[in-house]
Order: structure tokens, then C-alpha cells, then sequence
């Protein structure tokens, strides 16, 4: 089953908590978007959670009454994979329906947040190892709206986003993450949206609350230790892990917005989950923010 048709079996909810205590999300409330803002990362899942009322979609609610807006989201999604590296320029990106075979009531949802041309122009100017490219067409994929529909519903935040090169090496992305990690410092969030797992071969779509696979679990566990203990190199070297990793991801699109997100920390930042759970066997709906 492909990426078009994996959420048409799908049922509300899913295997997961809200990882994030009220006091947690109350603290990030204080300060302005000039201060330093923190860096997310969301396990996006089926498109079809931008309809669900689930534990998830009430986690992303909750994360969005609480955060300090910010001046401009970059938002790195799975679906937006070039060659080179390119950025949104657009001041009212569009709506993308990139999937195909799912109820109507999807395709009649328009995330009509603005873009931000002028963070845009400083992203490019942020990066310095490469040339990053402008973009004028791209809109807002659904990596991107289907989670921002619950965080800020009322679409008022702007939002422009970044491509993944899909031809470089784990090790460049999060490099390159670094180099945007100045952009927290003029207000903008930066926010990845791919999954830690992600095997959809292999996704019991009939049951999204079905039993967890083991090499699934296996596989969350060990990138949610190296996310607690700073361990970024074996992030950045996940395929270490063998047979588990080769399962959990066997294309790493979805994977590498996570190098995006702990590129931008720095060794004294903690990572608070705002999400920790499964869909449909496999698929993790793991889901944090720097701290």
C-alpha cells in the first residue's frame, strides 16, 4: 500500500499520551518572539489526523494555547524532497492536497496561514556552506498543515518552509541545521514533521490502535535514549542500529526533519515530549520540543 492510499482504513485515535505537563507548556507561554525560540519536532502520521479529534491532534491543541506565537515558522517537512536545498518565498502559500484516495471532507480543508518572504530572504543569508535557492511555487505540503490546522487553527502564524536535500548524507543535514539554528534568535520556530518510524509496507491499517510491532518499539526507544543523552552522533548514525533501523526506516525522508530539529540545540537544551505513542503498529507518533 502506498503512500496515497494508507489512511483510507484508518479510525480516530491512536496509541500514545500527552507527554507534556500543563507547568511544561505554561513555562514556554512567558517571553516574546524575540526571544530565543525553541525548536519542535511533530510525528506527523496519516494526513488524515488533520481531521481527527484523537489524543495526538488534542496533544498539538494543547502545545498550541500554550507556545509564545513566534515571528515566522521554518517548517522542514518529509514531503518537500529536491536537489539542492531550496526555500519558500511565497507571501500566500497555497494549500497542497499531495495525496490522493482519501474522504472528501480532506481535500475541502484550506490552511490559509501567510508565508514570510522576509525570514526567507534571512535563511538564505543564514546559510553559508551552500547556495540555498529561492522558491516561488511551493506551498504548505501536508507535513506541513495537517499539524499546524491543530496548533494554530485560526492560521495566523506565517509559515515557509525548506526543502530536504534528498541526495546528501544524514550528516549534512544536521550540519546544515546548525547553520540555521540563528534563525531562533530573530523569533522564527523552527519545526520538523516527518516520523521516527515510518513503515508503511509493513502498518497494520486496519487497526490504529492495533499492538505495537517489537522492532518498532525497539527502534523509538533507542532514538528517544539518544535524544535524552545529547547523543547526536548516533542520531545522525541511526543505520547502526541493523535490522531494527532497516524496518523503522527503510527511506529516511521522513526521518532526516529530526536532524533538523537537533541540529538547531544546543548541548544544554532538554527536550521536553509533547507526544509518545504508535498508529497503526508501526508508524511513531513521537513528538518533543526544545526546553
Amino acid at each position: 500500500m502506498n503512500r496515497r492510499d494508507w489512511i483510507k482504513l484508518t479510525a480516530t485515535g491512536g496509541i500514545g499520551a500527552l507527554s507534556m505537563s500543563l507547568t511544561d507548556l505554561q513555562q514556554l507561554k512567558a517571553g516574546a518572539p524575540s526571544q530565543r525560540m525553541p525548536s519542535i519536532f511533530i510525528g506527523h502520521g496519516s494526513p488524515m489526523n488533520a481531521i481527527y479529534n484523537n489524543t495526538f491532534t488534542q496533544a498539538l491543541n494543547q502545545l498550541g494555547n500554550k507556545l509564545e506565537k513566534p515571528k515566522a515558522v521554518l517548517m522542514i517537512s518529509a514531503h518537500w524532497l529536491t536537489r539542492g536545498t531550496h526555500v519558500a518565498m511565497q507571501a500566500k502559500p497555497k494549500t497542497i492536497y499531495d495525496f490522493g484516495g482519501f474522504p472528501e471532507a480532506l481535500y475541502q480543508i484550506n490552511y490559509p496561514a501567510p508565508g514570510s518572504p522576509e525570514m526567507a530572504k534571512q535563511t538564505i543569508q543564514a546559510v553559508k556552506s551552500i547556495q540555498v535557492h529561492e522558491n516561488h511555487d511551493m506551498g504548505l505540503d501536508h507535513g506541513a498543515w495537517t499539524i499546524l490546522k491543530h496548533i494554530w487553527p485560526q492560521a495566523d502564524v506565517p509559515v515557509y518552509q525548506l526543502s530536504i536535500d534528498y541526495y546528501k548524507s544524514p550528516e549534512y543535514h544536521f550540519n546544515l541545521a546548525k547553520e540555521l539554528s540563528i534563525l531562533r534568535d530573530k523569533g522564527v520556530m523552527i519545526m520538523g514533521s516527518g516520523n521516527i518510524v515510518h513503515n508503511l509496507g509493513m502498518a497494520n491499517f486496519p487497526n490504529i490502535n492495533g499492538p505495537v510491532d517489537a522492532w518498532a518499539a525497539e527502534f523509538d526507544t533507542k532514538i528517544k535514549n539518544a535524544l535524552d543523552s545529547g547523543n547526536d552522533a548516533a542520531l545522525i548514525n541511526y543505520q547502526q542500529y541493523g535490522k531494527v533501523a532497516q524496518l523503522a526506516v527503510p527511506t529516511n525522508d521522513h526521518f532526516l526533519p529530526l536532524l533538523y530539529v537537533t541540529g538547531t540545540l544546543n548541548a544544554k537544551e532538554e527536550k521536553k515530549y509533547i507526544f509518545e505513542g504508535f498508529q497503526h503498529g508501526n508508524i511513531s507518533m513521537r513528538s518533543f520540543l526544545s526546553a
